[in-house]
């Protein structure tokens, strides 16, 4: 016997599933990118992703242990989107390395730029 589980649990994990999968789906627009170029994953996209893990969470912590279908249903579709976002992991890791390095030689870059307008005033 299958207890009912509340509809608007299945429905909020629906929602979150298609939150996840918009985001994932900007950032990796065809799944041939996942082993291309990574995007620079930006600061709200992962506040967004943190965000609905972390609900997510909770409500994975609070399911029933008999569920209606389409609670199931909507459980496996987040999960899925999930398991998607540990595929591009290190993607987004590797995007991340690259933008800080990359960042790290701009400063470098306008150190270097300071220090010579410092030394070019002296001379003047």
């Amino acid at each position: 016997m299958t207890i009912a589980a509340p509809g608007p649990l299945a429905s909020d994990f629906h929602r979150i599933s298609i939150r996840l999968r918009s985001l994932l789906d900007s950032l990796f627009p065809c799944a041939a990118e996942i082993s291309g170029q990574p995007r620079v994953v930006t600061h709200a996209q992962m506040a967004t992703l943190l965000s609905c893990l972390m609900q997510a969470g909770t409500w994975l912590r609070t399911l029933p242990s008999e569920q209606e279908s389409s609670l199931k249903h909507a459980v496996a579709e987040y999960r899925e989107q999930v398991q998607r976002l540990h595929g591009y992991l290190p993607s987004i890791q590797s995007a991340i390395l690259a933008e800080r390095a990359r960042l790290e030689q701009e400063r470098e870059r306008v150190r270097l730029a300071e220090e010579w307008m410092r030394t070019s005033r002296q001379t003047l």
